[in-house]
């Protein structure tokens, strides 16, 4: 399983996302960040950033 904590990049937001496939966290987290976060444009940078931080479960800081 991979694993996306939103803090990780958001200080203080306290949601996260799991899934099995990558590009399902990938897309979870864009989704989260549109709705939560009011970003309007995703662009290749937070992608990036979003990127760094997917881990296997259970490595997560």
């Amino acid at each position: 399983m991979k694993e996306f904590q939103c803090g990780s990049l958001v200080p203080g937001c306290d949601w996260h996302t799991r899934h099995a496939d990558e590009a399902e966290v990938m897309r979870r987290a864009v989704e989260h960040m549109r709705q939560t976060h009011g970003e309007t444009v995703i662009r290749e940078t937070l992608i990036d950033a979003i990127r760094s931080r997917i881990v296997k479960e259970g490595k997560a800081a």
